[in-house]
C-alpha cells in the first residue's frame, strides 16, 4: 500500500517524508489544479529528501487540451525534470472529444522514457474512464492513474474505483485514488475498492488546507491504515 502526498514547497516534501510518505506529488498552483513548478522548487525539493519525487507537467490550468506549442514546452519540462534527478512526471493530455490524446501522450511518453509516469485527473474529465483506461493500458510507460472515478471525490466514486482497479489488474497500470479521502474513512474505502495506492492533500494539512503544510502525524495515522490494510486487501 503506497501513500502519496502534494507538495508545493520544499518544506512541504521534508515533512510528508518525516509522516512516513511513500511518494511526493510536487505541483505549485494548487488553486488552479496544479501546474509545473519551477526548476528550483524541483532541484531542492529531490535533494531534501530520499523519497520518489514525480513532478506535474501541466503548462496551464484552461484545460487538458494542448497544441502544438503546449507540447514542446511540456517536453522541455520532462527533461528539465529528468536532469534535476527527480523519479517521475506526472501529466495527462485530452483530445477536445474528451479522450486520451495518444498523439500527445506518445510524443510526452517519448520524452519520459525511464521515469516513473501518472496519468493525473485528466482522467476524470474524460467521457468513458473504461475506454481511456483501455487506451492507457496499451502504452506500459504509464505506471498509474490518479483517479476520482470520475466524481469530485473518490468517496463518491467508489464503484467506478472498483470497477477500474478489477479492469486493469495484470495490466502494469495501478489505480491511484485521490480526492476527497479523509483518514475516518480510509479503512471502508480500501475495502470497498481494492486500490493499492492513495493520494492525500488538504486532509493531512493544518486546518484541513491545501495551501498549509502537511502535518506529520496525520501523515503517519494514515500510513498506519494503509499498513493494517495490506494485510487483507486483495
Amino acid at each position: 500500500m503506497k501513500l502519496e502526498i502534494i507538495a508545493t514547497r520544499v518544506s512541504d516534501a521534508v515533512l510528508a517524508e518525516r509522516g512516513g510518505a511513500d511518494r511526493i506529488e510536487l505541483v505549485t498552483g494548487m488553486l488552479e489544479g496544479g501546474l509545473t513548478p519551477g526548476p528550483g522548487l524541483i532541484e531542492e525539493t529531490v535533494k531534501a529528501v530520499s523519497i520518489p519525487v514525480n513532478v506535474m507537467v501541466r503548462p496551464h490550468s484552461l484545460s487538458f487540451v494542448y497544441d502544438k506549442l503546449d507540447l514542446q514546452a511540456m517536453r522541455a519540462d520532462i527533461r528539465m525534470i529528468r536532469r534535476s534527478g527527480a523519479a517521475g512526471v506526472v501529466l495527462g493530455p485530452l483530445t477536445p472529444e474528451g479522450t486520451v490524446d495518444e498523439e500527445a501522450l506518445k510524443l510526452l511518453l517519448g520524452e519520459a522514457e525511464g521515469l516513473d509516469v501518472t496519468f493525473h485527473r485528466a482522467f476524470d474529465a474524460v467521457r468513458d474512464q473504461l475506454a481511456a483506461l483501455e487506451i492507457l493500458t496499451r502504452h506500459p510507460a504509464v505506471n498509474r492513474i490518479l483517479t476520482s472515478g470520475g466524481k469530485p471525490s473518490s468517496l463518491q466514486g467508489m464503484a467506478r474505483l472498483r470497477q477500474l482497479v478489477q479492469a486493469s489488474a495484470g495490466s502494469g497500470t495501478t489505480i491511484l485514488a485521490g480526492s476527497g479521502l479523509t483518514l475516518d474513512a480510509l479503512e471502508s474505502f480500501l475495502r470497498e475498492t481494492g486500490v493499492g495506492e492513495v493520494h492525500f492533500g488538504s486532509a493531512v494539512r493544518e486546518g484541513g488546507h491545501s495551501l498549509r503544510p502537511p502535518v506529520p502525524e496525520r501523515i503517519a495515522a494514515v500510513k498506519k491504515v494503509l499498513a493494517a490494510a495490506s494485510l487483507w486487501i486483495d
